[in-house]
């Protein structure tokens, strides 16, 4: 007997693409920042992690600061990874944000702090209401990441962290390189501005 006659050749069916398993995600959806973020506080992973993706790639991604810092601290990895590099490429939030910001610097999650800190930072004089809050991180037990993303932005907002002064003092004669070394610019920066 051949081959063929022991095994047939199956009749190939066409090809389809899968269907979209959440039918409410649509490209429309991608344009528009407010639902993007209403998307990252979905109860659906797939929704969380469709929204982290598109907002890491929105030219209005501003808009959604407080958002992504918040997915920083989502159960999910890939959605946590898509937050990461939507702030990464995110720039100055809003000034409006600040307040928000600042109540993240004390988030049971080190990588909360780190961003808000980074996104304070980034606003430059403007993220002076948060000196407090980031002075208070600075000189906590938090992650070193976190201390250092502090001293960091006490540095950017230069002259109004002028409070902190004593605090970065003390971090700048830290056992951790890179937070004395921050801490130090800090000082530099607020001194020169």
């Amino acid at each position: 007997p051949s081959f063929n006659a022991i095994f047939p050749p199956r009749k190939m069916l066409p090809y389809r693409k899968p269907r979209n398993e959440s039918p409410q995600f649509t490209n429309d959806r991608l344009m528009d920042v407010a639902l993007l973020i209403n998307d990252l506080n979905s109860d659906q992973v797939d929704l969380r992690r469709r929204a982290a993706e598109g907002l890491s790639r929105h030219p209005g991604a501003q808009a959604a600061s407080v958002s992504l810092v918040r997915a920083c601290s989502d159960p999910d990895e890939q959605v946590r990874e898509w937050a990461v590099a939507a702030l990464e490429e995110l720039g100055q939030p809003s000034v409006g944000d600040v307040s928000a910001l600042s109540g993240m610097l004390k988030g049971p999650s080190g990588d909360l702090a780190y961003w808000a800190a980074t996104l304070l930072g980034r606003l430059g004089e403007q993220g002076a209401a948060a000196v407090p809050q980031l002075t208070d991180l600075l000189d906590s037990q938090s992650a070193v990441t976190s201390r250092q993303q502090a001293a960091w932005a006490l540095g950017k907002i230069g002259r109004p962290a002028t409070a902190a002064i004593d605090t970065l003092r003390r971090a700048a004669a830290s056992d951790d390189p890179r937070l004395a070394r921050l801490a130090g610019q800090a000082l530099e920066q607020i001194a020169a501005s």
